[in-house]
């Protein structure tokens, strides 16, 4: 039963490689019958586990009650879509979102929950690392607007180069990762060189400090996390 659930779930979650856009897209009615046929199982399988729990038991467990939800929204939105689709009106499959929903609320995904609660536990705790790291951000995109903003610098398109704030913000959000290292900051570069000072400080700061800071504080958060739930025989 359990390789069944598990075969099923896997089976739910592949439809997004096949469903529009995809690329290897599948006919509609392919889909949707391995969709439905998939919902039957986990409806067969809610249905089984109802069957050998105490009925109170069984309908105060808010996974349940998610994996019922999860059903009828997919079939639900399945139904509007094929009706859609027949009158030729271009619609969306919305319920994909729910489909992890059948991967961590069903019995047999224990350890899948344990780990999904830690980094649940985990978040609100990195949130001020975040907002130091957001804050930290802002800061040089606003001395970037002030320092490159007046001096009609343009990029190699021939673009203004660093004349709007949330672009700046997100030029450098992107040099956090160093994808777009050095091509940031060559127009500064050009004028005068002095100016990589500015976007050395900036990638030390950001990339070098922050985020090893964030990845620590993840770290050290989940594993505590994770560590009081196994340890403290924690069970859903």
């Amino acid at each position: 039963m359990r390789t069944a659930t598990y075969f099923f779930i896997f089976l739910n979650l592949s439809l997004a490689l096949f469903e529009e856009p995809a690329v290897y897209p599948l006919p509609f009615l392919v889909t949707s019958v391995v969709e439905v046929l998939c919902l039957l199982v986990f409806f067969g399988r809610l249905t089984h586990f109802a069957k050998v729990t105490h009925r109170n038991v069984f309908w105060k467990d808010t996974k349940n009650i998610c994996i019922m939800v999860a059903i009828l929204l997919s079939l639900t939105d399945l139904a509007i879509y094929g009706v859609l689709r027949i009158y030729n009106v271009r619609s969306i499959r919305w319920s994909r979102i729910v489909r992890p929903i059948f991967l961590i609320n069903f019995a047999e995904s224990r350890q899948i929950r344990r780990a999904f609660r830690s980094i649940r536990n985990t978040l609100p705790e990195i949130t001020y690392v975040f907002l130091l790291f957001m804050f930290s951000l802002l800061m040089f995109s606003l001395m970037a607007l002030k320092l490159f903003g007046e001096r009609n610098l343009q990029t190699a398109e021939g673009l203004p180069y660093f004349k709007n704030y949330l672009e700046i913000v997100f030029d450098l959000y992107v040099l956090v990762t160093t994808a777009n290292s050095p091509d940031v900051m060559m127009p500064a570069f050009d004028f005068s060189s002095w100016y990589a000072l500015f976007f050395i400080a900036f990638v030390i700061v950001n990339t070098y400090i922050f985020m090893s800071l964030f990845l620590a504080v993840v770290y050290n958060n989940y594993k505590k996390h994770l560590k009081v739930m196994f340890g403290g025989g924690i069970c859903d």
